[in-house]
């Protein structure tokens, strides 16, 4: 019961900021701060959280592994993510001249196709960050070790990865059943993850969670590089920097009480 309290309170960050994002109109502006911000707060669990406990549980090359299988995961799927948030048409480049309209037309549909793709390449990334996270939540519970520290950390990074997402997703053209039943889907994904941690993985060999950490690291790394950055940056300029920074500072923070 207590663990599953706790995956309820985690998760409930991403049902808020999903309805957050999926009503309420924010600017361009303070989305890609907020994107910048959550990004830092991921930077600081693949480092911290992730990928530092797949090594200290598996050995160096276990957490290599993992890592560069979870970054080529996410990368293929993002790429198939964007193919259909484009809807599969090939980009024409020579249409600007015989067609501005049409031209003008193409290009926000395709800035609006590449926002919907952020939103669900966050989405995956916080999905795929999520479970090793919260299942390590449920592990300090079973242990007895506490857990609080992780449920700030997890519940403040939680809320702006959300909105932002949904927001993005919206931008797309997405309806709000679409959107918040997927990050519904992904709260109760994630509050199984910490009920699943507490109970059968509290005494599992550490070697058996070392592969699934490290793959949450390359993914939530590649999610970073590839979308959530870039992203950010486009929308925001070079304020986003500070965001970043502040996100990085906050969780790690959160994390180390």
């Amino acid at each position: 019961m207590e663990a599953l309290i706790f995956g309820v309170i985690a998760s409930s960050a991403l049902v808020i900021g999903a309805v957050v994002g999926a009503r309420v109109q924010l600017p361009k502006r303070v989305l890609a701060v907020m994107l910048a911000f959550a990004a830092g707060a991921l930077i600081t669990a693949l480092s911290f959280e992730l990928f530092e406990d797949a090594y200290e549980h598996g050995g160096i090359w276990r957490a290599a592994l993992g890592l560069i299988v979870g970054a080529v995961v996410f990368t293929v799927l993002s790429a198939w993510l964007d193919r259909v948030a484009r809807g599969g048409r090939p980009e024409e480049h020579g249409s600007e001249k015989l067609d501005p309209d049409a031209a003008a037309s193409d290009r926000a549909a395709s800035a609006a196709s590449r926002s919907g793709a952020a939103g669900l390449a966050l989405l995956a990334a916080v999905t795929l960050d999520g479970v090793p996270e919260n299942v390590a939540l449920g592990v300090s519970l079973g242990e007895g070790t506490g857990g609080l520290a992780l449920l700030a950390a997890i519940f403040v990074s939680n809320f702006p990865e959300a909105l932002v997402g949904s927001a993005s997703m919206r931008a797309q053209g997405r309806s709000q059943t679409f959107i918040l039943g997927t990050w519904l889907a992904c709260a109760a994904l994630l509050t199984v993850a910490v009920v699943v941690g507490a109970g059968p993985l509290s005494g599992a060999d550490p070697e058996t969670i070392s592969l699934p950490l490290a793959f949450a690291a390359g993914a939530v790394l590649a999610s970073l590089a590839d979308t959530l950055m870039p992203e950010a940056y486009e929308k925001g300029g070079p304020t986003v920097a500070l965001a970043t920074t502040a996100g990085f500072v906050l969780s790690f923070v959160l994390a180390t009480l």
